[in-house]
């Protein structure tokens, strides 16, 4: 007798600043995939023009964080999302509809993955060098990461990682540093203790706008340098390969390796999370994750009843804006 098959939740974030007419293409885009996510969480970071109104009439979550930059959107959204699996994009990304689709054949063709990214393609721009620039780009961005990390680096446009995952690093991660980049920062903490896999099938459209702006990029390669700075000593590449290499053909892992680089304290600090629920554990299972204590905040409702993440970093957990759309078994 065949068992029925269980679809994992899907949602997926995306942080958003003054970009509401590229958020509402998006958000179609997302309206049409194959497999629908329960949830969509867009994390407006103090924009000034009509994102609220464009995320509210696409039904999503909304969440507010006035301020404080990428890292600590990006933060605050997978913090709010309530799904087993949380993909983010960006608002000037367009996902194929098989997108959602892929990722959940993603997981579930490779249980043993915490994080897996995609490539992507230029969907604006001279048509003539969309091809080439993006198969250039991706690859300069994977071999010159690659060799820092000792695994695939994940790619911000284009990513999805089990909560549970991100909930075991959420008090790593660099979050009230404007000048990460989250992304990468990401894979350095998820690449200690998980895998970290670039997996086909995962169709993206992505922007050639930042490679009309020459500061940007300059700016976007500081802050490359900068995050793979701020993982040193600990992280220096010969170092942390050979210890990495080291986990995995003896089956351990080294709990403990990121503090060395610990970002803010964020949500759920010292705190992991129990894989049979999506409660978080009243015990951290690892003593080096208890180190500095746990902190727990309460989120801040505003008059909408939307959560607003405030600028110490306070925690969202509230749910009462769930989109709860039917579950779609990605096998049929």
């Amino acid at each position: 007798m065949a068992h029925p098959t269980h679809r994992p939740r899907i949602s997926v974030v995306i942080p958003v600043k003054d970009d509401a007419d590229e958020l509402r293409q998006a958000l179609a885009a997302l309206g049409e995939q194959t497999v629908r996510p329960d949830e969509v969480v867009v994390l407006d970071n103090g924009s000034d023009d009509h994102v609220e109104t464009v995320a509210r009439e696409a039904g999503t979550r909304l969440v507010r964080v006035p301020g404080g930059g990428i890292p600590r959107a990006n933060a605050a959204a997978f913090d709010a999302a309530t799904g087993d699996i949380v993909a983010r994009m960006d608002a000037d990304c367009r996902p194929g509809p098989t997108w959602v689709a892929g990722i959940v054949r993603a997981f579930d063709a490779r249980p043993e993955l915490a994080a897996v990214t995609g490539g992507g393609r230029f969907v604006d721009g001279p048509a003539w060098l969309r091809r080439p620039l993006a198969a250039i780009y991706l690859f300069a961005y994977s071999a010159s990461l690659w060799p820092a990390l000792g695994h695939a680096p994940l790619w911000g446009s284009n990513l999805a990682v089990r909560r549970e995952a991100w909930q075991r690093v959420a008090h790593l991660v660099h979050r009230d540093d404007p000048d990460v980049h989250d992304d990468l920062d990401l894979a350095f903490h998820l690449g200690e203790r998980h895998r970290i896999a670039l997996v086909p099938g995962l169709p993206m459209g992505v922007s050639m706008r930042p490679f009309a702006d020459a500061s940007a990029m300059r700016r976007r390669f500081r802050r490359g340098i900068h995050t793979v700075f701020l993982h040193w000593p600990r992280n220096v590449p010969p170092v942390r390969v050979a210890r990495l290499t080291l986990a995995r053909a003896t089956g351990r892992t080294f709990p403990g390796a990121a503090r060395m680089s610990t970002g803010s304290t964020g949500v759920g600090e010292g705190r992991t999370v129990d894989h049979m629920s999506d409660a978080t554990a009243s015990q951290p299972s690892d003593p080096t994750d208890a180190a500095d204590g746990a902190q727990t905040h309460e989120p801040t409702p505003d008059a909408d009843g939307d959560t607003v993440a405030v600028d110490d970093g306070d925690s969202l957990r509230d749910r009462s804006d769930l989109q709860d759309l039917p579950p779609v078994d990605a096998r049929t």
